[in-house]
């Protein structure tokens, strides 16, 4: 006798056990990666403004998280692209699992060390687990946002969130990349509020 088929709200649905997959390696990598669970200093607050603290990325939530938000509305736009080829559900998995992967990498000893000699991050120590969980959510958040706004929408919620990035923090999703793969020393002193 064969089981009966998965209803959409059922946790045995593939792309469900695909997604919590996805999620769990992701904190073994992140857990091999020496990661703490959360904040060591005591401090439970799921919000911290301040980036140039040794809180920073270690919360539930910081300025830097708007940039995973940006991370899924891109995740979105090259995706859309495969929309022929793959369903909407798995099309948002790819997206889960990307920032997943990246969640890991971000936190390995390299891109670490990469923050602290390239960026303003100097004092980085990569994130909490807790973090890299909310950034992942944020990510998915922004992906489920683009799917449901047009394509001029999403634009304009991207340039809209660099910019007030840039305004608060002096940081951004795209300078933060520029700075990873090629730093300026303009850049970097601009940041640095000189």
């Amino acid at each position: 006798m064969s089981e009966p088929p998965a209803t959409p709200n059922s946790p045995w649905r593939p792309i469900w056990i695909a997604s919590a997959v996805s999620l769990l390696v992701m904190l073994i990598g992140l857990k091999l990666e020496q990661r703490a669970l959360f904040c060591g200093c005591g401090d439970w607050s799921p919000w911290i403004s301040d980036v140039d603290s040794r809180h920073c990325s270690q919360h539930m939530f910081d300025a830097y998280t708007f940039s995973h938000v940006q991370h899924g509305v891109l995740f979105f736009a090259g995706l859309w692209l495969l929309r022929d080829r793959i369903s909407r559900e798995w099309r948002l998995w790819v997206a889960l699992f990307l920032e997943a992967a990246w969640e890991v990498f971000e936190n390995s000893a390299f891109v670490i060390h990469r923050y602290r000699t390239a960026t303003i991050a100097l004092g980085y120590e990569g994130d909490s687990i807790t973090n890299s969980l909310c950034d992942t959510l944020a990510c998915v958040a922004g992906y489920w946002l683009a799917s449901r706004i047009t394509w001029k929408w999403s634009v304009a919620f991207f340039i809209a969130v660099e910019l007030v990035l840039l305004a608060a923090i002096r940081d951004s999703l795209v300078l933060n990349v520029v700075m990873l793969v090629y730093p300026l020393e303009a850049i970097k002193q601009w940041q640095l509020g000189g």
